[in-house]
């Protein structure tokens, strides 16, 4: 049986409760993530990692307010949906194109190779199903988004999206400071560890950080590199609606697939930003939108996290997120030394 969150729970069971007191508590948690980022020290994390601690914060402090639940059911379900479709906008296939077909065949393999190597090690290490997809999701993909976009059709529970989040904010900012360090060991040149950083680190936010202290080359191609590897979100999630589709039917006797529409939506948006009409003066403000819904989602699902559910998952699920960093940190420098795709 697929497990419900408190919040959808209590939308169902009083749907003339208004929605505005929950979503009006995750935009106030979003913007102040925003701020925060100004902060000195909190500028490497992006505000979808700050929204999520402070709904956690306020979750395990003051508690979240009943008013709030049909908001809150809101926020994590068409807020973020909205989100997801927003950010095709932010990709074109002309990026795509940038990277060269060794490049994209690099952070493809990568992407795929990774993912299966971590549900095998979550299986070895006994970890549960769900959350060990969202570990491989946001390891493999693109972080915090991809963990939130996939938990749309795997439906793992609040801590495990939070447990997730975690993985991928730590090892990720571990990347971060790694890279440049390392960098000079294997002389990739600009473009060589621009492509690295943008296979491999976790969240976009830090593969800019990582890739731009080699210089403009690095960085510029690390980020149209990372943004090749979130396109590949759409096919990913599309693949595992119809894995968890068959696994659900064959559980019990049937079931329909859980089609995630909004990744047509995050497809066609693609498609739009690639055509070249959309002006720049409707594409900034977009990507600051898209940030902000995807924050306020975040935000919900912090405000439906239980830190006392989540300590009870234990370490293995940490140690999973560590070898999915280490294989992916591994296998996409392995790649780009043995396909020459860092000339």
């Amino acid at each position: 049986m697929t497990e419900t969150s408190p919040s959808a729970r209590a939308l169902a069971s009083r749907p003339t409760q208004s929605i505005w007191p929950g979503l009006l508590l995750a935009a106030m948690i979003a913007g102040l993530a925003f701020v925060l980022r100004f902060v000195p020290g909190l500028g490497m994390l992006s505000p979808l990692i700050l929204a999520i601690l402070l709904g956690m914060t306020l979750r395990n402090t003051l508690g979240t307010p009943e008013a709030a639940q049909a908001g809150i059911a809101i926020s994590m379900r068409l807020v973020l949906r909205a989100g997801i479709i927003l950010m095709g906008l932010q990709l074109t296939l002309g990026q795509v194109a940038q990277v060269g077909w060794l490049g994209v065949a690099v952070i493809a393999l990568s992407l795929v190779l990774t993912f299966g190597f971590t549900i095998w090690l979550g299986r070895v290490l006994r970890v549960d199903a769900k959350l060990t997809q969202l570990i491989a999701a946001g390891t493999s993909i693109c972080g915090a988004s991809a963990v939130i976009a996939t938990n749309t059709v795997t439906r793992g529970r609040d801590e495990d999206v939070a447990y997730a989040v975690a993985c991928v904010t730590i090892f990720g900012s571990l990347a971060m400071i790694l890279l440049p360090l390392t960098e000079s060991w294997f002389a990739l040149g600009p473009r060589g560890f621009g492509l690295w950083a943008g296979a491999s680190i976790h969240e976009v936010a830090q593969v800019v950080a990582a890739a731009f202290q080699r210089g403009d080359e690095a960085g510029q191609f690390g980020t149209i590199a990372k943004l090749t590897r979130v396109m590949m979100l759409a096919p990913m999630i599309l693949c595992l609606g119809v894995f968890a589709a068959r696994r659900r039917g064959g559980q019990s006797g049937g079931g329909k697939a859980p089609i995630p529409w909004f990744v047509f939506g995050f497809i066609a948006m693609v498609g739009v930003a690639s055509t070249g009409w959309v002006p720049e003066a409707v594409l900034d403000p977009a990507t600051g939108v898209t940030q902000f819904l995807l924050a306020m989602a975040l935000a919900a699902m912090g405000l439906e996290t239980d830190l006392r559910k989540l300590a009870a998952a234990g370490l293995r699920p940490a140690l999973l997120g560590a070898g999915a960093w280490v294989f992916i940190m591994g296998i996409s420098l392995g790649l780009i030394v043995l396909t020459g795709a860092a000339g």
